[in-house]
């Protein structure tokens, strides 16, 4: 996957948190080091070869201002195994470094203050290699850029700055111009960054064009139309539900780095994959008796015909280049077509019924019977009766 980001300049992604399932749960959890090591460490020699930038994202109950304990002692588990996850990648001191954990504040719990001063107490009790890695993101619930920017500013957390939910939920009492009132919170916000040394990453996502309410509007739409406006020092990861297709559409339309290095893909047809090929069916031949001179002359033939006839040979592709679009790279499908990554649906029409000679069938397969015709006809003429008594009271 790294491998093939990096052919269509795609320098940045999100590692799910399910790849080791259990892996934090309290009764049936996990170290990863004991079996995993070697394997991370080759995922992160290929990410520090290429150049590319590797976070995680904690889910939804990962939270540190719950009042419940056993949620937070969850978290903590969480967060440790997202911690080790990445740093098994032994990656070089600045990816390592920017390899975060991008965690939500979470719920209110009916008492923002108190919801806060627990997170403060959780997040003094964190191993240094959590704290090193944690950063909050505004959501698009409770916790909006102005709450949050005061606490990562208090405990020296950076702050991922998501446009999408920054304009659903705002400071009711400042300024909304756009994305202009946001704009002039960029250098504290870029200074929470700085000051660990990591390097800034924000989110950007649209909503559904559908979307009224507030939460309608969280959804988010399958690609993205525009770009926000982003410091060239500063990554950003769209959240789109189309993922790679909607920064390739992003990147197309734009003229990106790395346009140039895709095209639309051919519909239903892969040329990328070693798929078996079906030899063409045989016919069948009803032989005749033929003089013992015709027969051996035709079986010199039939050797021939076969020879012919041999399975098709398909090139190989090789393991590397699997999946990978193909030399022209295709790998695009325009917005709502991923069924061009599938065979062609097979239509099989139904069969229709045939009757005894010489009679009628209905659209259900019923023999249609003297009876039936004469219905038929004086509903038609029924019908038709009453259109033109339509057509002339409407004159």
């Amino acid at each position: 996957m790294l491998r093939w980001n990096d052919r269509y300049g795609i320098k940045f992604m999100r590692l799910s948190s399910e790849m080791f399932p259990f892996a934090s749960h309290e009764e049936y959890g996990y170290k990863l080091a004991p079996f995993a090591s070697e394997a991370l460490a080759e995922v992160g020699k290929v990410a520090a070869e290429l150049g590319h930038r590797l976070t995680t994202h904690p889910g939804q109950f990962t939270q540190l201002g719950s009042p419940r304990k056993p949620v937070i002692d969850n978290a903590l588990r969480d967060l440790d195994y997202h911690a080790e996850l990445l740093s098994l990648l032994k990656m070089p001191p600045q990816q390592d470094r920017d390899a975060v954990m991008i965690l939500h504040l979470g719920g209110v719990f009916g008492d923002r203050e108190a919801t806060l001063n627990r997170f403060r107490e959780n997040y003094a009790k964190l191993p240094q290699g959590v704290k090193d890695r944690l950063v909050l993101e505004n959501d698009d619930v409770s916790w909006s850029v102005h709450d949050l920017l005061p606490l990562c500013e208090e405990l020296n957390i950076p702050l991922v700055l998501d446009f999408h939910h920054h304009n659903i939920i705002f400071d009711a009492e400042q300024i909304r111009e756009g994305t202009r009132d946001i704009m002039d919170l960029y250098p504290r916000i870029l200074a929470t960054w700085k000051r660990k040394n990591i390097t800034p990453k924000m989110h950007y996502s649209e909503p559904t064009p559908e979307a009224i309410t507030g939460r309608q509007r969280r959804k988010h739409n399958p690609r993205v139309a525009t770009l926000p406006p982003c410091p060239p020092d500063m990554d950003l990861m769209i959240e789109a539900k189309d993922k790679e297709q909607a920064v390739f559409e992003l990147m197309r339309t734009f003229k990106l780095p790395g346009y140039e290095r895709f095209n639309d893909m051919i519909p239903h047809v892969r040329k990328d994959d070693n798929k078996p090929v079906k030899p063409p069916p045989k016919k069948n031949k009803t032989p005749k008796k033929k003089s013992k001179k015709v027969k051996d002359e035709d079986e010199d033939e039939e050797d021939d015909d076969s020879a012919d006839a041999a399975e098709p040979i398909q090139q190989i592709i090789p393991d590397p280049h699997v999946g990978m679009g193909g030399p022209d790279g295709r790998v695009y499908w325009p917005p709502g077509q991923e069924h061009w990554l599938r065979p062609v649906k097979r239509v099989v029409k139904p069969k229709q019924a045939k009757g005894p000679p010489g009679k009628e069938l209905d659209e259900k397969g019923r023999i249609v019977t003297p009876a039936m015709k004469k219905r038929r006809e004086e509903e038609a003429a029924r019908k038709e009766g009453e259109d033109l008594a339509r057509e002339v009271e409407g004159r």
